[in-house]
């Protein structure tokens, strides 16, 4: 068993936060109890405090959740959401997790405000707006909302709602995105949100807004909220050989 290093200059909250992340990840599995507060601080001799600041420094990283009146357990891990422009059925797909979608939303409005600016057009230009639940393995994930401007995708409205947008956009319209930028920002959910990814008003989300182009051509405007608390960003990176430019710039 792992102890403290009372020498150590490390305070002993931040030991013990480090002890419990080999616990959680060598011994446990997701969604076990781990020890009380009182059994911990009598294992690795610390006061209950201690405790209490190592293990609610790992529920707000979102290693650790707790259940009212029940205790304390282990989150599930949560999955890398790779910045690169796939739809999100290729992503789950991809990690091996059944996707599926509830539509919450497939009509036409007219552009106003944020959406006209987000998309590039006039205000009253004529839009689809496509609103989703979206799960993997029937656990609610995020919500997507995507405008899409009419014109250019005529009838689209007008059919059943498509299961993957972006396939749809390719072989109905030939609109295929080939690039795209990503403004992510984290935010506390509203009682909308919430409730549809089945969290607590005020937990953390990942509020992402998408532009997604074909060639110099805007395809799709989206606002995506994702859990914070089943998510984390995977960024690749790597010293570019060339100047990176925007093709519409």
């Amino acid at each position: 068993m792992m102890s403290l290093d009372p020498r150590s200059p490390v305070p002993k909250h931040q030991q013990l936060r480090e002890i419990l992340i080999d616990l959680i990840e060598g011994e446990m599995q997701p969604e076990q109890a781990i020890p009380s507060e009182r059994e911990l601080s009598e294992r690795y001799g610390v006061a209950r405090m201690t405790v209490r600041q190592a293990v609610d420094a790992l529920v707000i990283e979102g290693r650790l959740f707790k259940v009212a009146g029940r205790g304390t357990f282990v989150a599930k891990p949560k999955l890398d959401l790779q910045i690169r422009l796939t739809s999100y059925t290729e992503e789950m797909a991809r990690r091996g997790m059944v996707p599926s979608s509830r539509t919450l939303v497939f009509e036409r409005i007219p552009a106003r405000g944020s959406i006209a600016r987000g998309l590039e057009v006039e205000p009253g230009e004529p839009l689809i707006r496509f609103k989703r639940l979206r799960y993997a393995d029937g656990v609610p994930m995020a919500v997507e909302q995507t405008y899409v401007v009419d014109s250019r995708v005529p009838g689209f409205a007008d059919m059943e709602p498509p299961a993957s947008l972006y396939s749809t956009l390719a072989e109905k319209f030939g609109l295929e995105p080939n690039w795209g930028e990503d403004s992510i920002e984290a935010i506390a959910a509203d009682p909308d949100i919430a409730a549809l990814l089945e969290i607590p008003v005020g937990g953390p989300v990942l509020h992402i807004e998408r532009h997604a182009y074909t060639g110099e051509t805007l395809l799709d405007y989206s606002v995506m909220h994702f859990r914070a608390d089943r998510y984390k960003l995977w960024v690749p990176l790597a010293r570019p050989s060339a100047r990176i430019t925007n093709p519409r710039h």
